[in-house]
């Protein structure tokens, strides 16, 4: 059920007061001698749902804002434009409330009218056009008065857009939510570059405070708009290739300064009034703002010369900066009160307030305390303490101590500062602290929408600057006024999409809250910086802001809010296409890919260090050469990438038995054929001595060549012809053994196997009768298996080959000894045809 709306059943009055249980739920005796004291319902808290870009943003104020990839189904449709009565209704709404009480009159433009057309007729071509002139010279009326003129020059009407305090984001971004029905959206840079670029528009900005590379910017990106700028000199100006028309506007002559103050005093001026608004021309350069001011102080004497307590009503003023009273009477003339000073026509603020209502002082120490800033006239009876308060706005307007900018009131040009020498800016700490325990009851309240407290954000933001930097830890029964209003204001400027000022809240509340000593507050503002960073892009400092959260409230046990940012972490480690650092995931899980080499075994186990020994009746060892490891990329020289890999000292344990395994085979061998003792190899046989050939030469005997070791390939690759080595017996280039078996005479033992088949003989010439010289058998010669990286180490292994016997005493023996460490072995292995060895990939047995 809605909490605003409960229904009957709620209190127990659902069907009456059954409690027979037929009409319905029964409800349960209620205790005549206990009192009912309900419990308070907690105050609802104001979340609210908004698509930025690609996310589903859900401002959460209690434990921070939420943020996901924005689902299909919430996606907002291509937003359309308002229509010419919407546009009109929001023009009305973005104008500066009228303030109580009887409307005042309003000034003629005069001395305008050359400036006036030459603007209208620029607009009207489509040129973008910068007013300039100083502060008080009327450019705000000026504008005014031309976007009057221009209501049917463009498709998209006018439209009144305020540069206070704004970059050229927050322009374009304002510009498309006044053409565009899109409320609760945000639209990212791309989004927003191709819709404000169809607004076609007489855009008038006043108060511009930027210039140059940002105001190109802004240009470019709405091509169909004109814009009518207004800015100070000291503004930068555009840059040279933005074709912006620069108009100047300066002050008024001398008699139109002297018709503009006729017109607001109401009446003829007399000769000394006229002397006076002479000079006063010549000191002000002819400003409107400063004869507006002066019209009101002869509008003040007029009063006071009728009735000397005319003042008296409201309070009148008599500290510093009030005016001296002649209360002489004189029956013919009335009371005569005197000119002011050329110094107070100049500097009128001082003598304009202390004549006002005590309403209206304080509302102007308000405004000195918030850097100028009016609050609005709502807000005037509760800050105050005066139901009527609200009336001290037209006062002020009425003295032109304030103008309107955008939709709201600012102290006019020089009036904070001639105020805060009147003595006004003396409790501007203490003013502030009430401003800002205020706006934070009313931003926080649940009936106030988020909008409008994006319209007061100027105000809200100009106390946290006068707080933040006054900040100190509170005392057990108070908070930091500061680090209150920060966090009930942030979530709704971030609800009413007001982003520019929820930065600078969060950024104010953040240092406020380290200041005061306020963790669980600090890490909320951590929190959401690292959102808003995420919906910029800037995915570095949401990280550090996240991380930094997660830390603070990691240690004060706040589940909740931890939850909350870690899942923001985990979206910003997926838009960065990594896992976080440290080798774990946002949820803290580890990371495969982060695991240490030495913790995982290679693909195909851990090859033995040293071979398994048969029993020594058994004279047969197959020998295998282990399978080759995949394929390294082109020019890495290592094994595909792989986090399994052997690495450390267990790498080195495994490359230390491949090498024993290597030398005790090799051994083994050699022993076997530089003992055989066999004179004449089987009839069936192909021998290995080479064949007669005609020499390269011509006059010697050469031989052909059956084998040539190949330094890339495995044992028993054939090649090309080399030099014949001893009695014409070929050497092999990569023997790791030389001159152990070249020229010696092998017998076969008995009990071999069968001869391999004649035709996988690697001899390339016709076979011969076998020679008188007994023949030798080569020794086949087998490779270390293979590895992704060379031992590192080239040392031998400790159990190293027998050297071969001298020619002369060849051991006749049929068998023997392998070496220490290693498995006896045959002089028959099975040997493939390449000569390698068996390949069925199988370990010595």
């Amino acid at each position: 059920m809605d909490p605003m709306n409960r229904g009957p059943e709620e209190f127990g009055q659902d069907r009456r007061d059954d409690t027979t249980g037929s009409g319905g739920r029964q409800r349960p005796p209620r205790d005549q001698y206990t009192p009912d004291f309900g419990q308070p319902s907690p105050t609802l808290a104001r979340t609210v749902q908004l698509v930025s870009g690609d996310y589903l943003l859900t401002v959460n104020p209690v434990d921070g804002s939420e943020i996901e990839p924005c689902p299909p189904g919430e996606r907002p449709g291509r937003p359309g434009k308002y229509d010419a009565t919407e546009r009109a209704e929001l023009a009305r709404a973005a104008r500066p409330p009228l303030p109580p009480g009887p409307a005042l009159p309003r000034l003629p433009l005069l001395e305008r009218q050359e400036e006036r057309e030459r603007l209208v007729r620029l607009l009207a071509r489509g040129r973008s056009v910068r007013l300039t002139g100083p502060s008080g010279a009327g450019r705000t009326a000026l504008l005014d008065q031309i976007a009057e003129d221009c209501l049917d020059i463009a498709p998209d009407g006018v439209i009144r857009l305020s540069g206070h305090r704004r970059t050229a984001n927050d322009v374009l971004h304002e510009l498309f939510g006044a053409v565009y029905n899109a409320p609760l959206h945000r639209p990212d840079r791309a989004l927003l570059l191709e819709l404000v670029h169809e607004i076609g528009a007489v855009v008038v900005l006043d108060d511009l405070e930027f210039g140059g590379a940002a105001l190109d910017e802004l240009l470019e990106a709405t091509p169909e708009c004109a814009f009518l700028l207004s800015a100070t000199p000291d503004v930068a100006a555009p840059s040279a290739d933005s074709h912006v028309e620069e108009v100047f506007l300066g002050g008024l002559g001398r008699g139109g300064s002297l018709e503009l103050l006729e017109r607001a005093v109401g009446r003829v001026l007399t000769d000394d009034e006229a002397q006076w608004a002479g000079d006063l021309w010549f000191e002000s350069e002819g400003l409107p703002l400063r004869f507006a001011q002066a019209g009101s102080l002869l509008r003040q004497r007029d009063l006071l010369r009728a009735d000397p307590g005319a003042f008296d009503a409201f309070g009148f003023y008599d500290g510093p900066g009030a005016a001296p009273v002649d209360a002489s009477f004189d029956a013919e003339d009335g009371h005569d009160v005197p000119l002011p000073s050329l110094a107070d026509g100049a500097a009128p603020a001082a003598l304009l307030a202390s004549r006002l209502s005590e309403s209206a002082r304080a509302t102007l120490r308000f405004a000195v305390a918030l850097g100028g800033e009016i609050p609005h006239q709502a807000h005037l009876p509760a800050l105050v303490g005066d139901t009527h308060a609200d009336a001290a706005l037209a006062e002020l307007v009425s003295c032109s101590l304030v103008t309107a900018v955008g939709a709201r009131y600012r102290l006019a040009s020089g009036v904070q500062v001639q105020l805060e020498a009147a003595g006004y800016g003396d409790d501007t700490v203490e003013y502030a602290r009430t401003a800002a325990r205020h706006y934070a009851w009313w931003a926080g309240h649940p009936s106030v929408g988020p909008e409008r407290v994006a319209a007061e954000s100027d105000a809200v933001l100009a106390a946290l600057a006068v707080l933040v930097p006054a900040t100190t830890p509170p005392t057990e029964d108070e908070t930091s006024p500061s680090v209150e209003l920060a966090r009930a204001a942030a979530p709704a400027f971030a609800a009413g999409l007001a982003w520019s000022a929820w930065e600078r809240a969060l950024r104010s509340g953040q240092e406020a809250a380290r200041l005061a000593g306020e963790v669980p507050e600090e890490a909320y503002f951590h929190h959401e910086l690292g959102i808003l960073a995420l919906l910029g892009g800037h995915l570095d400092r949401a990280r550090a802001e996240l991380e930094a959260s997660i830390g603070l409230r990691g240690a004060l046990a706040d589940k909740r809010g931890s939850i909350a940012g870690r899942r923001a972490l985990a979206l910003v480690a997926d838009r960065s296409g990594g896992a976080l650092p440290g080798g774990r995931t946002a949820a803290g899980e580890e990371v495969p890919d982060a695991m240490y080499e030495e913790s995982a075994s290679p693909p195909r186990g851990v090859p033995a260090a040293y071979p398994l020994p048969e029993p020594p009746r058994v004279p047969q060892t197959v020998v295998s050469r282990q399978a080759p490891a995949a394929a390294s990329p082109a020019g890495t020289g290592k094994a595909p990438t792989r986090k399994s890999i052997v690495g450390g000292t267990r790498r080195n344990l495994v490359a230390a038995g491949a090498g024993a395994l290597l030398a005790a085979v090799l051994g083994t061998v050699v022993t076997l054929g530089a003992t055989s003792n066999n004179d004449e190899p089987p009839s069936d046989r192909v021998g290995t001595n080479p064949s007669a050939t005609a020499g390269e030469s011509g006059g010697d005997l050469g031989a052909d060549t059956a084998d040539q070791e190949d330094g890339d390939s495995g044992a028993g690759s054939t090649s090309g012809p080399t030099d014949p080595g001893k009695d014409g017996i070929p050497g092999t280039a990569d023997d790791p053994a030389p001159s152990t078996s070249a020229g010696r005479p092998s017998d076969e033992p008995s009990g071999s196997k069968k001869p391999d088949d004649p035709t996988k003989s690697p001899s390339k010439s016709p076979s011969k009768p076998p020679s008188t010289k007994p023949p030798t058998t080569k020794p086949p010669t087998t490779k270390p298996p293979t590895s992704s990286e060379p031992p590192p180490s080239s040392e031998p292994p400790t159990s190293e080959p027998p050297t071969t016997p001298p020619e002369s005493s060849p051991d006749t023996s049929d068998s023997a000894s392998s070496p220490v460490g290693s498995a006896p072995v045959s002089s028959s292995a099975a040997v493939s045809p390449s000569g390698s060895g068996a390949s069925d990939g199988s370990t010595v047995m």
